[in-house]
């Protein structure tokens, strides 16, 4: 299953996807914003630190995952933590943090992923897993109220790792000309490419969205059909000129020949009137 012919059905699987125009969002940053504030109203005081919580988001961001934990920063740093597909490593940092921070995990799936092709230069590469965030933002004991602010995770000591596993449709891509490369979407615009470090297994440094691309395919030559009709039209005008053709060939051999005929006739009746004549 590691054919081009295999990323072809993957390419048109995910062409026949709905598109994200809800609320009309476009813009990557606009729908996190939307994903962070639909995180802090779900949040309530007596959730637990540490323990994981599914956001329930509405009709229009239907396709979208999001799960959040609140976690205090010593302890996330002393200990790490497993939130869905990314695990971070003992020694994680996140500046700037005064005490808490909100850790929020988005899965995109593929019909909000498609948004990244707009907001990133992906020319030559095709997305085979949805987009995962992680993301973090500050957790005071208001964190129900207002707006908080982005907050960011470093890895310094050990990387973050993100397991596509359960989620990615290329699992079976073995060749190395089809394996997925791990991409990073920054937040400038740019795309960071990187090898896997096992099979649908990638490493960063620090938060943000990611997810596995391959090569595009080249675009086969697409063959257009004739109709019946057209074909049977096409064969009885071929037969007409042929059957032409070959009478005229025929008239004028038949013609030739009876020319050569009377032209040995006439000779023929020379040679006898020149022979009376002596």
């Amino acid at each position: 299953m590691g054919s081009p012919f295999f990323l072809i059905l993957i390419i048109l699987s995910l062409a026949s996807l709905p598109s994200t125009k809800a609320d009309g969002i476009r813009s990557a940053r606009l729908l996190d914003l939307l994903i962070r504030d639909y995180t802090v109203k779900s949040f309530d005081r007596h959730f637990k630190t540490g323990t994981l919580h599914t956001v329930h988001l509405p009709a229009n961001l239907s396709g979208i995952e999001v799960d959040t934990a609140r976690f205090r920063c010593g302890s996330l740093r002393r200990y790490g933590a497993k939130v869905k597909e990314f695990h971070l490593g003992i020694g994680v940092i996140v500046q700037p943090c005064a005490e808490r921070v909100i850790v929020v995990r988005q899965t995109l799936g593929y019909n909000w992923s498609s948004m990244y092709y707009a907001n990133y230069d992906l020319s030559g590469y095709q997305l085979v897993s949805p987009v995962l965030g992680l993301l973090a933002y500050n957790a005071g004991s208001d964190v129900s109220f207002g707006s908080p602010f982005q907050l960011g995770i470093l890895a310094r000591e050990k990387p973050i790792e993100i397991d596509f596993s359960n989620i990615t449709m290329a699992s079976n891509m073995t060749r190395s000309s089809m394996r997925p490369l791990c991409a990073g979407f920054e937040g400038d615009g740019k795309v960071t490419l990187k090898n896997q470090v096992s099979p649908n297994v990638c490493f960063a440094t620090r938060d943000g969205h990611f997810g596995l691309v391959v090569e595009s395919p080249p675009l086969m030559p697409v063959r257009k059909k004739i109709s019946r009709w057209k074909l049977a039209v096409g064969s009885s005008i071929g037969a007409a000129l042929g059957a032409i053709l070959l009478g005229l060939l025929l008239v004028a051999m038949f013609i030739k020949v009876k020319k050569k005929a009377r032209m040995e006739e006439m000779e023929r009746r020379a040679y006898e009137e020149e022979a009376l004549q002596v």
